[in-house]
């Protein structure tokens, strides 16, 4: 049965006969190079003028769907398909490039992906090697903890109350009173920053950081309209702040404990000083404390722990510790602040893993945590000795470095200015990934983020005597 044209419908005649040749198209009856019937033909078959039919051809033409060749007639175009394509499909490249969340790097993208391939030896990667998670221990604690229905659905606003209790004692060890009103447990620290950049700055406002910052590798604040300002403490700190800040809101970031990427550990009067600074202008400060547990000797006092009138923004985590894949870490803060914080984690995710919960405060609880590090920190300290022994009988000439303190990193800084995308690229070339300090601060071309947690032994030695050829050309 030949199809008819429908002379009550809401659309032209014209708008039918195009509709008409694209769905022939489409179905593949026409396909790419096929004769379209003459403009006689189809104003015959369809009882309409020629010139009707010839206005839908010139659409169609136009469209880049049918190309007229001189003498022969008119074919379906050779990019039929593709037009149709995109005339039907969400124009997706458009919405991704009007969103307000900023795509990463091009370097850290790289990495990102790069990080997922087992023939890749990792040089810079932020996280424990599988050999150093407890996960026999973790499985048999499994055993061990009761579950009952409240305690495994959804969580509070603030999370666990157990685990927040839990957590109420262990910060004391680091100088922090709180309650469990005061704390919020989010989905590692990075989630922290997120909620903070969402639910208590407004579009335009500062965010101070050091040099070298973590927050350049990821886009939290940039993302949501903040300004990004690199503020050196050794150089007349209290008056750039305040020229900087203005009357804007504004906040200071920093990795005070065992910095990332720098492994940099604050003196007690530098922490002291930032605080005092900040408080008086009124400047709340975000302690990123994720580290602490790692260093090889004894720990520092907290910044929190100066705090009495909630200057200070707290954030932990188990995720450098003990599993990146429990996704747990908090957020110690005055009251109204956790509310907020909590009601936007409500609306974003409905609470963090209420079993992860259940694992993190078994694990306090129960002194597994505390026996955990110490075993942690003595296999960190040999993998850092044994990259540092490579770095003294190879290294010497061709770079400097400062004597790891704990955590993950020795921040390796080159005498040349070498550390650039091509230099990156020729390295995974060689199936190499680093961490390059352009990452953390743009204009750097000197320094790299060395890992010695996460490669294994073999890896490490075989990585450095290929990054030492690779510096060297």
């Amino acid at each position: 049965m030949k199809w008819k044209l429908n002379r009550d419908s809401h659309l032209t005649l014209q708008d039918q006969i195009v509709d008409w040749i694209k769905s022939r198209i489409e179905r593949g009856d026409w396909s790419v190079g096929t004769k379209i019937p003459s403009q006689r033909h189809l104003a015959s078959q369809f009882d309409v003028n020629r010139s009707t039919v010839q206005l839908a051809l010139d659409e169609l033409r136009a469209d880049g769907l049918i190309e007229s060749k001189m003498g022969s007639g008119v074919f379906v175009a050779n990019n039929s398909w593709n037009v149709l394509l995109k005339k039907y499909q969400p124009n997706w490249h458009r919405h991704i490039e009007s969103s307000i969340h900023k795509p990463n790097f091009h370097t850290i993208q790289l990495i990102n992906e790069y990080e997922q391939m087992d023939h890749i030896i990792r040089l810079g990667t932020g996280e424990l090697s599988p050999d150093l998670l407890p996960t026999k221990q973790i499985e048999d604690s499994l055993r061990k903890i009761s579950l009952d229905s409240k305690a495994i659905g959804y969580s509070s606003p603030q999370g666990s109350e157990k685990l927040r209790k839990i957590l109420c004692n262990y910060l004391k060890k680091r100088g922090i009173e709180s309650t469990p009103e005061n704390i919020l447990i989010v989905s590692g620290a990075l989630q922290a920053l997120q909620l903070i950049a969402v639910g208590l700055l407004e579009e335009g406002s500062i965010l101070f950081h050091e040099p070298f910052s973590y927050l350049n590798s990821v886009h939290p604040f940039q993302s949501n309209g903040m300004q990004m300002i690199s503020i050196s403490r050794e150089c007349q700190l209290k008056d750039n702040l305040r020229a900087h800040k203005g009357r804007r809101q504004s906040l200071f970031y920093c990795v005070p404990t065992l910095n990332n990427p720098t492994g940099y550990n604050w003196s007690l009067e530098e922490k002291q000083y930032l605080f005092n600074t900040c408080k008086e202008l009124q400047i709340p400060i975000i302690e990123d404390d994720v580290y602490h547990e790692l260093l090889f000797e004894s720990t520092l006092p907290a910044i929190k722990s100066f705090d009495k009138s909630g200057q200070v923004l707290y954030i932990g985590s188990v995720s450098k510790t003990l599993s990146p894949g429990l996704r747990i870490g908090w957020v110690v803060a005055p009251s109204p602040v956790i509310e907020r914080l909590a009601d936007i984690k409500m609306q974003t995710d409905y609470g963090s893993s209420a079993f992860s919960q259940e694992i993190v405060s078994h694990w306090i609880s129960s002194g597994l945590y505390e026996k955990h590090l110490i075993n942690l920190r003595e296999q960190l300290q040999r993998r850092a000795l044994f990259v540092e022994e490579i770095l003294e009988k190879k290294y010497t000439k061709i770079a400097s470095w400062k004597k790891s303190e704990g955590g993950f990193y020795i921040w390796l800084k080159f005498h040349k200015p070498i550390v650039n995308k091509s230099f990156f690229l020729k390295l995974l070339k060689e199936n190499i990934l680093i961490n390059p300090g352009y990452i953390y601060e743009p204009r750097d071309l000197y320094h790299i983020r060395l890992s010695y947690a996460y490669a294994s032994l073999e890896e490490l030695k075989k990585g450095l005597t290929i990054l030492l050829q690779i510096s060297q050309l």
